[in-house]
């Protein structure tokens, strides 16, 4: 039969190792006989609570009913359990599994298949873990390891993380690294390069430059500090990218703000403003206010209900301009229609139709329609049908014309 050890509470002992159970009372505080301090425990260790143990300590099993503090090494084959307290391990912790009910700090590294902690959990060193599972909030400041990371309240991992899943209830800031899934409803913050597949957050999001992934969902506004890689982006508010960026969608309720190039394999609507410095290429582009940008491509349409500002025109097969809307720079494209009271320059297209009251200033096309009021400041070209309406003020006579104008 294995022995029990036990140690009255309020006292000191020296101990070198046992073979069996250790039990100790309240306020104990337990040594090593040799240098380094090391106490071994074949069985399981219990403690009443308030207990500190000035030396390394190994064991099968650790249960507690209050604090305990280590001022070693903590390493247990099968489980931690503290109830009704805290515990503190100055060196490392390695257990099969970790449970404390109030918070947990280890100052060098944690090494665990689960942890679980009502309160706050904070390590110095790295973590190692299948499963951490945190009530209130984790504080890291080595490299952080996990299958999945559930918390509660925060969460500050100030080295790179290799996560699969990220949940968090309020605000999550990370160093970077490969986080698969993350679902935080507060914000989120990553000041290092971040490998994603999908980014799920009510609030915020930032990243850092060269970041690249999946799908990007966030209700309030996201902000990119250089350089982005994305598959779809769906925000409710403002989206800011400082640098140039690649992605199959983004469907934008507000502005959309891009310091570099843009470049959309499918659609990009923005409910709002859209500013691109350089050139913006999608299948499809509809923005609901205003598009800015060195230049505008899109494979099928162009679609803008206030203005459209650029340096080098805007390309489509078909675009169209809202109502009252403005177009600075050319526009090219196989079928143009131009809203009532719309100011725009120069259009080259198949078939061109200006709605009452638009002005523009040269219009060449295959087949044009030029509505009442409308008014031509400069030419009128077309090479097989011209239609006016009464009351068309036009600058000069229209020519027919052999082929359109490069």
């Amino acid at each position: 039969m294995a022995a029990r050890v036990s140690i009255p509470s309020g006292t000191r002992r020296t101990i070198d190792a046992i073979e069996g159970d250790l039990i100790i009372g309240r306020d104990v505080v337990v040594g090593g006989e040799k240098k380094p301090a090391v106490v071994k425990v074949s069985g399981a260790v219990y403690c009443e609570g308030n207990d500190l143990f000035d030396c390394d300590l190994s064991a099968e099993k650790l249960e507690a009913e209050g604090d305990v503090v280590v001022r070693g090494s903590v390493t247990v084959a099968d489980e931690i359990r503290v109830e009704d307290g805290k515990m503190e391990v100055y060196g490392s912790l390695v257990a099969r599994r970790v449970d404390v009910d109030e918070s947990l700090h280890v100052g060098q590294h944690l090494q665990a298949e689960k942890v679980d902690v009502g309160g706050l959990l904070r390590v110095d060193g790295t973590i190692r873990t299948s499963s951490i599972d945190v009530g209130g909030s984790l504080e890291s400041r080595g490299e952080t390891e996990t299958e999945k990371l559930d918390v509660g309240g925060s969460v500050t991992l100030e080295s790179r993380s290799k996560i699969d899943r990220l949940d968090v209830g309020g605000t999550a800031r990370v160093a970077g690294g490969k986080i698969s899934r993350i679902d935080v409803g507060g914000s989120f913050e990553s000041k290092g390069m971040l490998e994603f597949e999908e980014i799920d957050v009510g609030g915020t999001v930032r990243l850092a430059s060269m970041s690249k992934g999946g799908n990007v969902d966030v209700g309030g506004s996201l902000k990119v500090d250089g350089d982005f890689g994305f598959d779809d982006i769906d925000v409710g508010g403002r989206v800011e990218i400082v640098g140039s960026a690649t992605g199959k969608g983004i469907d934008v309720g507000g502005t959309l703000d891009v310091g570099g190039s843009l470049e959309i394999a499918g659609d990009l609507r923005v409910g709002g403003r859209v500013d691109v410095r350089n050139e913006v290429t999608a299948k499809t582009i509809e923005v609901g206010g205003r598009l800015d940008g060195g230049k505008a491509t899109a494979e099928e349409s162009i679609r803008v209900g206030g203005a459209i500002i650029t340096r080098d025109g805007v390309t489509s097969r078909y675009v169209e301009i809202g109502r009252r809307g403005r177009v600075q720079g050319r526009i090219r494209a196989e079928e143009v229609v131009i809203g009532k009271d719309a100011h725009v320059e120069s259009i080259r297209g198949k078939k061109v139709v200006l709605e009452k009251g638009a002005e523009a200033q040269d219009v060449y096309g295959e087949r044009i329609t030029i509505e009442s009021h409308c008014r031509i400041r400069g030419e009128v070209g077309y090479t097989d049908d011209l239609r006016l309406e009464d009351h068309v003020f036009l600058e000069k006579e229209p020519k027919k014309i052999q082929s359109l104008p490069e």
